[in-house]
């Protein structure tokens, strides 16, 4: 008898045992999916979890809490841009805590008036310096500054200076010397005045630094891109010191405020109104200063964090989108008040000179 061949039905059966070969390695992948999906939703509902859990921790708690401001981190506070706005309500916010207070910014008016203020309220000694850190020659202008502050034992120092465009605009709109304000003053001021004062604190192994960034820098945000370029500097400068001098006892805060009604936003009318979201700089203030020590980088005002939230859940393009039309809004607002101003005064100097800045 002649052997069978090799038939159709020998194939099938062939085939048969591939697919389910097949069918068990898809199971086990399968297997391996669903443990990677379970792992990845887990992370997301322990980060979500973890994110509230630490707001709560940072923004309700540390107000429960009483701290020694003054044997924690010593009996002066250097305050920069604190003439007015969120610098001048810090620094109460610190003599309220005992410390003596040495304000700085260019306007020497407003820094006497806030000087007996504080001095009136607080019962603390404050002493004020004269300083525009967007002066040309800079080198002397640190020097006076270092030569003021040497008899005196820094424990906190707050980089709160900043500046920021008139109103939102395109980066060719912006000239060149309102440029060098926003280097000068946003990045350079922190910078010099940590390099100047760090190394007392680090002798003495206790102190703070903290430095004012803003909530446009969590994002890329058009029509601020150097004002917020800066703000993103600071956050990384602050990140990197804390790692570098984990150990010598400094603590040091990156506080990244959203809108708040100051001088600084008072080309809006709307953003000067303030209100819950858009606090004054008193309500901010008192708020922030109880997150120090218990967040490395925050917001500091809860409502912000709300805001930060959403910011970093919302996709790139998306924020870019809505920063553009909110900045375009706010542009045309401002441009209106001050073609308005012009018109009131009978001369268009005003709106020019707002061009040229």
């Amino acid at each position: 008898m002649k052997p069978v061949p090799f038939t159709i039905d020998s194939f099938k059966f062939v085939l048969d045992q591939v697919v389910e070969d097949l069918k068990g390695v898809f199971a086990g992948t399968n297997d391996i999916l669903a443990i990677l999906g379970a792992y990845y939703a887990a992370r997301r509902v322990y980060g979500a979890v973890s994110t509230v859990a630490e707001a709560v921790y940072v923004h309700l708690l540390g107000r429960a809490t009483n701290v020694d401001w003054v044997k924690n981190y010593g009996p002066w506070a250097v305050v920069t841009g604190s003439s007015e706005g969120i610098g001048r309500a810090y620094a109460n916010e610190l003599a309220l805590r005992g410390l003596n207070i040495v304000l700085i910014s260019r306007n020497e008016r407003r820094l006497a008036r806030a000087k007996s203020e504080i001095e009136m309220d607080c019962k603390v000694n404050v002493q004020y310096i004269v300083a525009d850190f967007a002066a040309e020659n800079q080198g002397d202008l640190y020097k006076t500054i270092e030569t003021a502050l040497a008899d005196k034992e820094v424990g906190l120092l707050v980089n709160n200076v900043g500046v920021m465009y008139d109103y939102p605009d395109v980066l060719l709109n912006i000239t060149q010397q309102k440029l060098w304000q926003l280097i000068y003053v946003n990045i350079g001021a922190a910078t010099m005045m940590t390099h100047m004062l760090l190394p007392g604190m680090v002798e003495r192994g206790k102190g703070g630094v903290v430095v004012v960034s803003s909530g446009s820098s969590t994002q890329m945000t058009p029509q601020m891109t150097v004002y917020s370029a800066t703000k993103r500097y600071l956050d990384y400068f602050i990140h990197s010191l804390a790692y570098e001098y984990r150990d010598s006892g400094v603590t040091f805060q990156c506080l990244i405020p959203f809108y708040t009604a100051t001088r600084m936003t008072g080309y809006s009318e709307r953003l000067s109104k303030g209100g819950w979201i858009v606090p004054d700089a008193s309500r901010y203030a008192n708020s922030a200063i109880e997150t120090f020590g218990r967040s490395q980088c925050t917001t500091g005002y809860f409502p912000h964090t709300l805001q930060l939230w959403i910011g970093q859940a919302v996709p790139n393009w998306l924020w870019m989108w809505g920063s553009e039309k909110l900045n375009n809004s706010l542009r045309k607002e401002a441009l209106a008040r001050l073609a308005k101003r012009a018109t009131k005064y009978g001369s268009q100097e005003v709106l020019s000179d707002a061009n040229k800045s």
